[in-house]
């Protein structure tokens, strides 16, 4: 192992029990918060006054994202998102979908250590870099009135969960991974039984009946997300495909097989989407890049292709292999 790469890594684990002690200094035991028992608040509780009124629009641009800020939008300064896409396509239910992304108590999670970064990280950067990925935008201000909208609808939903909790429900579930690569052939198949219905057989989505945005969005093409968000790894979406899709389904009564959300998530994330700049600055610690991260640079000698479609143990393996030589 070189002098540098012990630095690295050596960084990367400070950064990582710095985030740990925020949360533990007084060493008081963290809690764990099962949100599988836990009712969200409902948005017709919240009142009219100032913070009510900027909770509410934070409601509104997480269900009604392209109405609120998306590229047609009459104001122009107002364009931040540069899809029709709304933040809910990814959290479920406005953030409150047990394994589907949710807001739920994410309040108390930040800062924290973000490989992606190689730092440690504000909510207020995080909810940017789904702008800049996930909506393929750009940031928004972070003084401004629709930062200040996220994060008190974020604070809101987490009223009650200690910050620094150990969350059951947060996140994706994962699944039980085949040991080969995806198979896009009967990806493809899996896709027309059952997700063409909602998201059309082109993957483009249905048009909202009125406004902009959509009722089911595109999973591929130009108004999707780009190749710089997270929902472009396969075992990411692959989990999210398994325990929430199709619409209604929940994580504790799955309709996708694992093998079938495997093989649909290779074949949506082998269709062409919009281009993020810059993704080779992602992960500067290359050791901490997900196995499945879709683009380069690697710090082992697999090709991007076996990154993105599988299989992975062979990665992992050799990964290991690296932490350990000398």
């Amino acid at each position: 192992m070189t002098r540098t790469f012990q630095i690295a890594v050596a960084a990367a684990a400070a950064a990582v029990a710095s985030t740990v002690m925020t949360f533990g200094a007084l060493g008081a035991e963290v809690p764990s918060v099962d949100l599988t028992t836990w009712t969200p608040p409902s948005i017709g509780s919240v009142g009219n006054d100032p913070l009510g009124k900027l909770i509410k629009y934070g409601h509104a641009l997480m269900v009604d994202t392209a109405n609120q800020i998306g590229p047609t939008v009459s104001d122009p300064a107002k364009r931040f998102s540069g899809n029709n896409l709304t933040c809910q396509n990814c959290h479920l239910g406005g953030g409150t979908q047990l394994y589907a992304m949710p807001l739920t108590g994410v309040w108390g999670q930040f800062p924290q250590y973000r490989g992606r970064e190689g730092e440690i990280g504000t909510l207020e950067e995080r909810i940017n870099g789904c702008m800049e990925r996930s909506m393929n935008g750009r940031v928004l201000p972070l003084d401004g009135p629709e930062m200040k909208a996220f994060l008190a609808y974020s604070r809101w939903l987490s009223n009650g969960i200690p910050s620094g909790a150990k969350l059951v429900g947060t996140g994706t579930m994962g699944i039980k991974e085949p040991r080969r690569a995806a198979d896009l052939g009967h990806g493809e198949q899996v896709f027309a039984q059952s997700c063409a219905v909602c998201h059309g057989k082109d993957g483009q989505g249905q048009r909202a009946a009125t406004g902009a945005g959509y009722q089911f969005p595109p999973v591929w093409g130009p108004d999707s997300y780009n190749n710089g968000a997270g929902m472009t790894r396969i075992l990411t979406a692959a989990a999210f495909v398994r325990h929430n899709m199709p619409i209604g389904t929940t994580f504790d009564k799955p309709v996708i097989s694992d093998d079938d959300a495997y093989d649909v998530a290779g074949y949506i994330n082998s269709k062409d989407r919009p281009v993020k700049p810059d993704l080779d600055r992602d992960f500067p610690i290359k050791m901490q890049k997900p196995v499945d991260a879709p683009y380069g640079p690697y710090v082992d000698d697999f090709p991007a292709e076996q990154h993105k479609f599988g299989p992975f143990e062979p990665i992992r393996a050799k990964l290991r292999q690296l932490a350990t030589s000398k």
